[in-house]
């Protein structure tokens, strides 16, 4: 029994002895917490600004390649068109597009509006059973908007609107498909082209039903003034033109006043153009906002952060088949 009696007293003391020396002080539970601090702030802090830094890398990558996506989209439109619309001509027809009353024009401004030929595939029926294809005038309008609708960012946008002239073998088949509000422009008074497309008026009584439909959101709203966002330099004039009306023109227009002024809410470098209508051109300028889809206050431009805006220009020559005597 002895030796029984010596292994359990032994067994017994060996737990007590082994807490002893496992167990920490509150000092220096204090003195690991302070090192953990010292060391796990910094490296917390260089992981917050990595996630901060590919966030908005990633922000401005989707932006870019959204910009890219429209202006491809407006060219491949603009390549297809007959005649342009310089600044004097979207203001000789603003009343006639849509978002032309006084509230709207605050936030709606046509910045690209144009004639195109529109390829219609198996529109024309010309015996039972067989059909062939055609072509129909169509108006198109690109708008820069900047308004306060919460289904989109708080940037502005750009939107697209057409109506187009209808198609088929008899008048009622044309009729059924002609657009509410189409109205075909007349070359048949005097004077030169722009003046007769600048006479152009909607079909009187009628109401449009297409709307403005969204192309692209995060679009610079950045309004213009003379420090940080200036106004864009005036469009390259073109030295074998003598006539001034014949002249590449801003749209818009960003000083004077008329239809053909922005206002401030849409006075911008986010969406604008020169057009030369008389040789069917225009070069189109854009400019994201890449902090719009990552932050709420403070998104307006400035050189400092320019990289989180991302810009691309392109020039296209429409078809431009038009004449008049």
């Amino acid at each position: 029994m002895r030796p029984l009696k010596w292994l359990l007293i032994n067994q017994l003391k060996h737990p007590r002895a082994k807490g002893k020396i496992d167990g920490f002080t509150l000092i220096e539970l204090l003195v690991g917490m302070i090192i953990a601090f010292l060391i796990i702030t910094p490296l917390l802090g260089f992981m917050l600004n990595i996630l901060d830094t590919d966030r908005k890398e990633q922000a401005k990558a989707n932006t870019e390649q959204e910009i890219k996506a429209a202006l491809d989209y407006i060219a491949r439109d603009l390549q297809q068109s007959v005649y342009i619309y310089d600044a004097d001509g979207i203001a000789a027809i603003r009343s006639q597009l849509p978002k032309s009353s006084t509230a709207d024009k605050k936030t709606f401004f046509p910045v690209l509006v144009f004639w195109k030929r529109q390829y219609i595939q198996n529109g024309l029926t010309v015996a039972t059973g067989v059909t062939d294809d055609t072509f129909v005038y169509s108006l198109v309008a690109y708008y820069l908007i900047k308004d306060n609708d919460p289904t989109w960012s708080k940037a502005a946008r750009i939107g697209r609107f057409q109506i187009s002239n209808g198609y088929g073998k008899t008048d009622t088949e044309k009729e059924s498909t002609r657009d509410p509000g189409f109205k075909m422009f007349d070359l048949s008074n005097e004077g030169t082209l722009k003046s007769k497309m600048n006479l152009w008026t909607q079909k009187s009584s009628e109401t449009y039903t297409q709307d403005i439909l969204p192309l692209v959101d995060y679009v610079d709203q950045t309004t213009i003034n003379t420090t940080t966002n200036l106004v864009p330099p005036s469009c390259q004039a073109d030295p074998s033109v003598t006539d001034p009306d014949k002249q590449p023109q801003m749209v818009p227009k960003f000083s004077g006043s008329g239809d053909a002024v922005a206002t401030d809410n849409v006075k911008t470098r986010g969406f604008y153009a020169c057009v030369n209508s008389d040789k069917t051109v225009a070069e189109v300028y854009l400019r994201g906002n890449a902090l719009a889809r990552i932050q709420e206050p403070n998104l307006d431009f400035n050189e400092s952060r320019k990289i989180y805006f991302p810009q691309a220009s392109i020039r296209v020559q429409g078809i431009g088949s038009l004449f008049t005597k």
